[in-house]
C-alpha cells in the first residue's frame, strides 16, 4: 500500500537502548515505504533554530548590492547568492531566490582535479549588514554535520548493516552543503509567474540523505508516493524534515527508496515561503566503479525481500521515478566530476564564465538528446522520457 503522509520519528529514542530497537524499525519502515521523514529531538535547542531562521530570512532584506558581491557567478565553487529564477529543473525555471553555502574548505591548490574548485570559501554578506549570520551558519553546518553522520549510521542499522558501513565514503573535512531559500508568492513574479508555479521542479536529492528545516508556515513541499500521487509535507514545529538521495538508494541495492518531490510556489497572497536545505556531502573523490562493484556490502536478504513486498504490495512497479544522472558510464568517473557537470547544468550562468568547455558539451549532449526524440516521435515510435535531473532544494 502506498503512503499517504510522511512519518515522525523521535531521535531520542535512538539513543536510549531501551527504545533503540524499536527507532529502527520505524526508521526501516520509512525507508523503505516513504524515503521521507519527520525527525524531532534532533538536538539542537529550539532556540538555535530560531536564531537561524531570522539570519536566514534576514538576508534576503539586505540591499541587492550587497547580495552582487557575493554573486555565485563571482567563483568557481557555485557557492554564493543567486537571484530569483535562475536555475533550471526538469527543464523549466526554478522560482526561487537563494544563497549557497558549505562547510568552509581553503582553495584548491594548482594542478588539483576540476571538481575541487567545488571545495572553497564561503562568499559570506558582509558583517556590517548581517553581524552574526556568519557564525549563526558556520555553528549551525557544523552541529547538522554530526547529526546526519550519525543518522547515516542509524540507517545502516536499521538494515542491518553495520553501524560504520557508510564511513568509507566521508572525508575527514567533509563538505556539507546549505541552502537558503525564498520561494516568492505568484503575485510578486509578474510575467514569470504566469508560466507556472514550480517553485523547483519535479526531482530527487542525489546523494545521501538531506534535511530541511521548513522556515515558514507555508505548505508547498510535496512528496510523490509510489503510485504517483502528491502527499503534502507541511511544516512541524521543532523537526527536520529528512530526504533519502538516489545514493543511498544505489548503495542499499533499492532497500530505502529516494522519493521524488517538488516545491509549489506559495499562492498569491500568501507572502513568501523560506526554507533552510541541509546537504549531507560525499567524498567527490568516490569513484563510480567503487560505488557499483564494492559499496558497502550487501544487504541481508531478508531485508532486500521486504522491500519487493512493499513493490509487489503496489502493484510491482513505481510511478514516481526520476532518472539517476550519476551513474557509471557517462563522462564523469568519480562523483566529484558528476557533481560539478550537474552543477554546470543548473547553473549555466556559472558555467559560461568559469567552465565553458563542460557547458559546451553538456548542450551538445542535450542537442543529441532532443533530436532522438523528434527522430521517434516523427518516426512513429514512442517518445522518449526526459531525463530527470538530481537537485538541491526543498
Amino acid at each position: 500500500m502506498s503512503f499517504t503522509s510522511i512519518p515522525v520519528l523521535d531521535l531520542s529514542l535512538a539513543k536510549d537502548p531501551a527504545t533503540k530497537l524499536a527507532f529502527l524499525a520505524d526508521l526501516r519502515h520509512a525507508l523503505m515505504e516513504v524515503g521521507f521523514l519527520y525527525l524531532k529531538n534532533v538536538g539542537i535547542p529550539q532556540e538555535v533554530f530560531d536564531q537561524v531562521i531570522r539570519e536566514g530570512k534576514s538576508f534576503f532584506d539586505i540591499p541587492i548590492e550587497e547580495k552582487l558581491k557575493i554573486e555565485m557567478k563571482n567563483a568557481p565553487s557555485f557557492l554564493g547568492y543567486s537571484r530569483l529564477s535562475a536555475e533550471i529543473t526538469a527543464g523549466a525555471i526554478d522560482h526561487r531566490e537563494q544563497i549557497d553555502l558549505s562547510t568552509e574548505h581553503p582553495l584548491p591548490e594548482p594542478g588539483a582535479p576540476l571538481h575541487y574548485n567545488l571545495l572553497a570559501p564561503n562568499q559570506w554578506p558582509s558583517p556590517k549588514v548581517l553581524p552574526s549570520f556568519r557564525q549563526v551558519f558556520t555553528e549551525y553546518m557544523k552541529k547538522m554535520g554530526e547529526i546526519s553522520i550519525y543518522f547515516t549510521s542509524l540507517i545502516a542499522e536499521a538494515i542491518e548493516l553495520p553501524a560504520n558501513a557508510f564511513n568509507k565514503y566521508f572525508d575527514r573535512d567533509q563538505q556539507h552543503k546549505l541552502k537558503i531559500v525564498k520561494y516568492p508568492d505568484i503575485s510578486t513574479l509578474g510575467k514569470e509567474g504566469k508560466e507556472g508555479n514550480q517553485g523547483v521542479g519535479p526531482h530527487k536529492d542525489s546523494m545521501l540523505s538531506s534535511y530541511l528545516l521548513q522556515a515558514s508556515h507555508h505548505r508547498g513541499l510535496q512528496v510523490q508516493n509510489i503510485l504517483g500521487e502528491w502527499i503534502d509535507c507541511p511544516p512541524i514545529p521543532g523537526t527536520l524534515v529528512v530526504a533519502i538521495g538516489q545514493g543511498l538508494e544505489a548503495l542499499t541495492q533499492g532497500v530505502c527508496v529516494s522519493t521524488t518531490h517538488r516545491v509549489l510556489s506559495p499562492a498569491a497572497g500568501e507572502g513568501a515561503r523560506f526554507s533552510i536545505p541541509f546537504f549531507q556531502g560525499v567524498s567527490g573523490d568516490t569513484t563510480f566503479d567503487d560505488l557499483e562493484k564494492v559499496g558497502v556490502g550487501q544487504v541481508p536478504e531478508h531485508v532486500k525481500e521486504q522491500r519487493r513486498r512493499v513493490l509487489r504490495a503496489s502493484g510491482g512497479q513505481r510511478l514516481d521515478d526520476v532518472e539517476f544522472t550519476f551513474r557509471k558510464g557517462g563522462v564523469a568517473t568519480t562523483l566529484g566530476e558528476a557533481t560539478l557537470r550537474n552543477r554546470v547544468k543548473s547553473h549555466p550562468d556559472v558555467g559560461e564564465r568559469w567552465y565553458p568547455e563542460i557547458l559546451s558539451s553538456l548542450r551538445e549532449e542535450q542537442g543529441r538528446a532532443a533530436a532522438g526524440r523528434r527522430n521517434s516521435t516523427e518516426g512513429g515510435g514512442a517518445a522518449m522520457v526526459p531525463e530527470g535531473k538530481t537537485v538541491e532544494a526543498h
